[in-house]
Formats: C-alpha cells, structure tokens, sequence
C-alpha cells in the first residue's frame, strides 16, 4: 500500500528550515513519506538534503526581491518562472495530501505551483509583520498560521489562525555538564552564549571580540559566529569557546547557557523565551533589513522577555551597560518568562495541518 504524502518547503536561512525540522520525525510515525523542495544551494540543501536521510529532497530554481539595484533583479523573475514548473512537476508527480510552506524565496513557486496543482498549502508566519515571501503566497494558501498574536492585523482573517512558537522538543533535552564539557568551560562563571543567527553576524562578532577582555571578567563566553568567522587567534584565551554553527550539540550549549546575545529572529527568540534564557536582543538594522526583528525585539522588550540593544548604538559602554543591566534583572527576565504561553508541541502542529488535507 502506497503511503502518503507530505511536502514542505521552505529556505534561505535556518528559520526557515528549523521548524520544518522539527515536524518531520512526527510525519515520519504517522507513516507519511516526506518529500521537501528547497533550493540549489541555500542552508536548507545543507540541513535536510544532508541531515535528513528519510527525506526526498527536490531543488528547483528560485528567485528574490531585492531592495536595492541589482543586475539579478532582472534575471530572477524568470528563475521564479522556472522554479513554479519544476515545483508544478514534482507536485504532480509525488502527489502529497498537503504542502507546508514555512517560507524563504524557495517556498514562493512552490505555493504557486500548489495552486495550480489544486494541492492545499498551509502557511506559517513566524515574525510579528509577514515577509515578502509570504506576502506572495498568502493569496494562494488555504491556511496560515502565525506565531504572534498581533501578525493577525496582517493576514486575512477568514483564513489565519494565531498557534504561537512550534519548538523542537530537543532543545528542551540538552546536559549542562555535557554542555560545558564541548566548549571547554568550567561553569565558574555565568555562561554567555553569542549567536548571530545561522550565517552569523559580522557587526555582533566584532563587537563582542572587541571588548572580550572585558565581558571575559564576568561571563564564559560560548560564541557561535557563523561559517569561516572563527578567528584562530583567540582560539586559546581562557573562558571563550567559538563554533562556526552547531546542531547535534546545540541543546547541550543551551542547558549550559544562563544568558544570550541574539539576533532577534522569531525562532531563536521564541527558543530562547521556551528555554528560559534571559536575552540581550540585537536586531538586524533597518538599514539591512525589512526591519522586522526590529518589531520582534521591541515587542520581546515591551512583555519584559529581554533587553535590547541597536545595532546602531553599540559601543564598549553600551555593551558593558547592558550586560550588567542583564546581570542584576535576570530573576526578573525569568519570572515574565515563566508567564508566557506555552509552545505548540510538533505533534500537535501537525495534527492542525492535516486537518487541511486533500
């Protein structure tokens, strides 16, 4: 008996991909064969094609929207235009009951190949004002899903549900000890874990390294910087361990964590607040963005889950302010944290959207 089909999507950086992450085992006990389209190249050929054997994983062409000139501007329209009939191929072929799109450029012909295929897409949304990308694809989902309370305001009403945060349940099983023991620390100290999202941030890691003899004085610092951003000249100081990025071992270097420095992505954010990590957010800019973790941070500050920091505004003094302000209110950070709703667990994700299927 053929088993069923599920299909997801979704690209461009880790947050795209983490949920997706998170819901496939449980596809998997269902009995459901799991097919994923992604792009050539993007961290999701590096996370699912590589780190998910179980999975069919499809490439297709894809484009983005860019907001500033460039020469691709002109070329990408016709990689979406290609990428919508591989995805129209590969639906047609895989016939799954359902496609999830956690979004990314990738997840665009996807939706739209959907629709033409008169296949039901389910979408999530995980920052507080839908991106581009799904901005695209709303008028072609059947279902949306948001994180935030307030993405409703954005999004057809007759077809939205506000879920909250979906977090791998492994983030929650991670060994202090164990934690410690990979990045070469002693626990002595408050552990404070730098992260600039999945490809890592260059103005956080300057930063940081700039006034490491500093904080160095009052934290261990676990720093993941981000692909070839390891500096090997500090490779040896005492109480500061760098990864480039980590999977099997991030919940380990979680439960070893008392505190992080984060760019404020939903995911990593809502995995921080589910963790229970008082956080010093730092927004990507305005200037480089849509400016969509800026609305994530200010409304993490506002519900007293975090401090909060601009790009814009970092300096040795402004660093130092803030770590010690994250210092003397972390009881504080943690009892508004431990009012928070709870996260959606993957299963019961999983059973809202099959409640969409074909």
């Amino acid at each position: 008996m053929k088993r069923p089909v599920v299909l997801l999507t979704g690209g461009g950086t880790a947050g795209h991909v983490s949920v997706n992450q998170a819901l496939i085992p449980v596809f998997e006990e269902k009995g459901y064969e799991i097919h994923y389209i992604g792009s050539h190249t993007g961290i999701e050929k590096e996370l699912i094609g590589n780190g998910h054997p179980e999975v069919i994983y499809h490439a297709i062409q894809s484009g983005k929207v860019r907001r500033y000139f460039s020469m691709k501007n002109f070329s990408d329209p016709f990689r979406v235009g290609a990428g919508i009939m591989q995805a129209l191929a590969i639906i047609r072929k895989v016939k799954p009951e359902i496609i999830f799109s956690k979004g990314g450029f990738v997840s665009v012909p996807v939706v739209l190949a959907a629709k033409l295929a008169k296949v039901p897409v389910v979408v999530h949304e995980s920052d507080l004002t839908p991106g581009l990308a799904n901005k695209l694809a709303l008028p072609f989902s059947n279902q949306i899903f948001t994180v935030f309370e307030q993405t409703l305001d954005y999004v057809p009403a007759e077809k939205s549900t506000c879920t909250g945060a979906i977090i791998r349940p492994e983030l929650f099983e991670g060994i202090r000890e164990d934690g410690l023991q990979l990045a070469r620390l002693s626990g002595n100290k408050p552990v404070l874990l730098i992260m600039g999202g999945s490809q890592g941030s260059a103005v956080i890691n300057e930063a940081i390294r700039k006034d490491l003899v500093a904080i160095l004085q009052q934290f261990d610092v676990i720093h993941l910087c981000g692909k070839d951003n390891v500096d090997d000249k500090l490779e040896s100081m005492a109480g500061y361990t760098q990864f480039e990025y980590v999977t099997d071992g991030l919940p380990d270097l979680l439960a070893a964590s008392d505190f992080a420095v984060s760019r404020a992505g939903s995911n990593a954010i809502f995995e921080l607040l589910a963790l229970r990590k008082p956080m010093l957010l730092i927004p990507l800019s305005a200037v480089k963005s849509r400016g969509d973790q800026i609305l994530n941070a200010t409304h993490f500050q506002k519900l007293g889950y975090a401090h909060v920091l601009q790009e814009e505004e970092i300096t040795n003094r402004t660093l130092s302010t803030k770590f010690s302000v994250l210092l003397e209110t972390e009881q504080q950070l943690i009892e508004k944290m431990k009012k928070s709703l709870l996260p959606k667990t993957p299963e019961e994700m999983v059973e809202m959207i099959l409640l969409y299927r074909n």
